[in-house]
């Protein structure tokens, strides 16, 4: 599906629906949003889904990480219609 995500705000051939509560703790009925994949893969990999479930369950808060403003500083610059890599952020290492 093409659309805006909803973290980085780029228009996307892919986006795809990002649970801001996981489904595991829960958030099956509750709010998602649009995230580029890159975006969605990279949240995954900074964040625990315990970490998601408990703190980080609004796009504002997930924007307000140091990782992701990293991040999302750096993903603005690049393509969308291009896969970039992603790593595993330090702190879940």
């Amino acid at each position: 599906m093409e659309g805006e995500c909803e973290l980085c705000h780029r228009f996307s051939r892919k986006v795809t629906e990002h649970h801001l509560v996981p489904k595991q703790y829960g958030g099956v009925n509750e709010p998602t949003v649009m995230l580029c994949s890159d975006c969605h893969r990279q949240i995954h990999l900074i964040f625990t889904n315990i970490e998601l479930a408990g703190f980080y369950h609004t796009t504002a808060r997930l924007a307000d990480h140091p990782d992701v403003k990293k991040f999302l500083h750096w993903i603005k610059k690049q393509d969308p219609g291009k896969s970039v890599p992603t790593k595993k952020s330090k702190r879940r290492s």
